[in-house]
């Protein structure tokens, strides 16, 4: 089946979720994974993230994914995680 010309390519990486406010190793991991493409949001516990279409905050539960080209994005959950 061929891919419509509309249709974006799909663009298969890596992903990594944005972890609970207590979750101080997997904040850590985050944070160097992001390296200077992020920086933390005066809001609870949240991430800003350099995509192409502009910086994009992250909050608890959002997939923040690295693609192939090296583009960060940010895929928004539900608010699962606020208390």
């Amino acid at each position: 089946m061929r891919a419509r010309a509309f249709q974006p390519r799909f663009d298969h990486g890596a992903a990594l979720r944005v972890p609970p406010p207590g979750d101080a190793e997997n904040w850590r991991m985050l944070w160097m994974w992001l390296g200077a493409e992020a920086h933390a949001v005066a809001e609870a516990h949240a991430v800003q993230v350099r995509t192409p279409d502009g910086p994009v905050v992250a909050h608890c539960g959002d997939w923040i994914v690295l693609s192939v080209t090296g583009d960060f994005h940010v895929a928004h959950a539900v608010r699962a995680c606020d208390a």
